[in-house]
């Protein structure tokens, strides 16, 4: 699977979680290497780095800055399923790596160019 160019946004998350429907993620792959970035909603701006399984999955570390100014970041384990449009979804499940150290779960899902 490659995640190269591809877009996604949530459309589920924990309450816990700070992405939402108007966060905004923009993958880039090459070769195993995973980097992104995501903006919007209760996001400044965000950026993740992590490595591609065989399988699909993605294991990741991210880091972003909320509109409370805080630097917040986790680690998150994304396994994929393809939809019948073709279209990516994520089911990811994260942890915060602060003091509390509390977990989540989300999905985000592929956003076509022609879908904005």
């Amino acid at each position: 699977m490659n995640y190269h160019n591809r877009i996604f946004t949530a459309v589920e998350n924990s309450e816990n979680g700070e992405v939402s429907t108007r966060t905004i993620f923009k993958y880039r792959q090459e070769g195993d290497l995973l980097t992104g970035s995501y903006e919007g909603g209760d996001i400044q701006k965000g950026f993740l780095i992590g490595l591609v399984g065989d399988d699909g999955c993605l294991d990741f570390r991210y880091n972003h800055v909320n509109v409370n100014g805080a630097i917040r970041g986790g680690i998150c384990r994304s396994t994929p399923a393809v939809l019948e449009d073709g279209r990516i979804e994520l089911k990811e499940e994260w942890e915060w790596l602060d003091e509390a150290r509390s977990k989540g779960h989300s999905v985000i899902r592929e956003i076509k160019v022609t879908d904005r």
